[in-house]
């Protein structure tokens, strides 16, 4: 980053860096387009990213993004409470819930095991979906992390554990439509949808 730059500037293009997958030319070049924007656009911006950060909470059930104590989807009565869809983050239930034809409930572990960013089991939300199966009637688990090493690694980890505690609840993994390596978020609606539709018993 060119040190001509005002203080000011490289303090914002040293800020979009920090974002993932922005590297320091996409940095300048937003920075440059958020100096070039309306003063208005600019403070309604900096307001949203105040408000993100007051107002969104984590659901007290699922650890999906709300507004409130408990999300929507689990308020909601009409949803199959015994079907729970087990995603790694929460971008990735709202792309499973862009589909539409899903109609069960979500739990939102918080990342995937990965032992070379030393995140264990203990550092995700295991241990409360275990908590759910103990307390609540289950009849399917899905899970739908991605199809990566970590993802296929979270899956069984997750798998053993829940026939550990209860071995009648069908276990099942998103299938045919996500290749190896894919991230949800990035998939189209139809590939999720046959990803669902393809599930397969773990």
């Amino acid at each position: 980053m060119a040190t001509s730059f005002p203080k000011a500037i490289r303090n914002v293009i040293e800020a979009f860096e920090r974002l993932p997958g922005v590297g320091p030319k996409t940095a300048t070049r937003l920075a440059f387009y958020v100096l070039n924007m309306p003063s208005f656009a600019v403070n309604n911006f900096a307001e949203s990213l105040k408000q993100i950060k007051e107002e969104i909470k984590f659901c007290n059930k699922c650890f999906g993004v709300s507004e409130n104590d408990v999300c929507d989807i689990c308020a909601n009565d009409k949803r199959d409470k015994t079907i729970v869809c087990v995603v790694a983050r929460a971008i990735d239930m709202m792309a499973i819930e862009n589909m539409g034809d899903f109609n069960g409930v979500y739990h939102v572990l918080g990342g995937v095991i990965n032992p070379l960013e030393h995140i264990g089991p203990d550092d995700i939300k295991i241990y409360e979906l275990l908590e759910t199966i103990k307390n609540e009637k289950i009849s399917e688990l899905i899970i739908a992390t991605n199809p990566t090493m970590e993802g296929e690694a979270t899956a069984l980890y997750i798998k053993k554990k829940v026939e550990d505690i209860n071995n009648k609840i069908k276990i099942s993994r998103i299938g045919s439509g996500l290749p190896m390596g894919a991230d949800l978020e990035f998939a189209d609606q139809a590939t999720l949808s046959r990803a669902m539709d393809g599930r397969r018993e773990l």
